[in-house]
């Protein structure tokens, strides 16, 4: 093989790419059932699409309990970063889904897990009043007193985002600053 066939990127044929949309959209459908179809079938479940999103990413992202249980029951990596290194804890955090932040904590989710900026799921949490999630994390470890690239930590992007629930809790925690 030369060195130009090396470097161009490998073509999918039509009927491929079809079928790898597919595959996308009855995640984010959260089409559990015929999902489940395609795992028994040997479809990867860490199979990641153009930005860098895994299966259990957008299953989790979009709400979808089940689906997510499904993936994350076949083996999928619950810490997976997608291209901006944002994980599903931290999908989740900022959407507020609490079943799947528990979820994904018992699967072994990083309950620091950051994204390259150094935001971590508490400080998602923190920044979109996410009290439920907040404390859930909080009660596996989270570090409260993490801080981002730009030096903030999850009081001070509460206070950024006016978060004011956020900020009474962690006052009450004593972490006003």
């Amino acid at each position: 093989m030369n060195d130009d066939a090396r470097k161009r990127p490998a073509t999918m044929d039509a009927e491929t790419l079809e079928f790898i949309q597919g595959l996308f959209a009855l995640v984010r459908e959260g089409d559990t059932q015929q999902l489940g179809a395609m795992v028994a079938q040997g479809v990867p479940v860490n199979f990641r699409n153009e930005k860098g999103d895994s299966l259990i990413m957008l299953a989790s992202y979009h709400g979808h309990l089940e689906t997510s249980r499904l993936l994350l029951a076949a083996g999928a990596d619950a810490n997976v970063p997608n291209e901006q290194g944002q994980t599903p804890l931290a999908g989740v955090a900022y959407k507020g889904y609490l079943e799947l932040a528990e979820l994904l904590l018992q699967h072994g989710a990083s309950v620091d897990g950051a994204s390259p900026d150094g935001k971590t799921p508490l400080m998602m949490a923190a920044m979109f009043n996410r009290l439920a999630i907040l404390d859930l994390l909080l009660q596996h470890g989270a570090r409260i007193d993490a801080v981002d690239s730009r030096g903030m930590t999850a009081v001070t992007l509460a206070r950024s985002m006016n978060a004011q629930e956020t900020l009474a809790r962690l006052a009450s925690l004593g972490q006003a600053e």
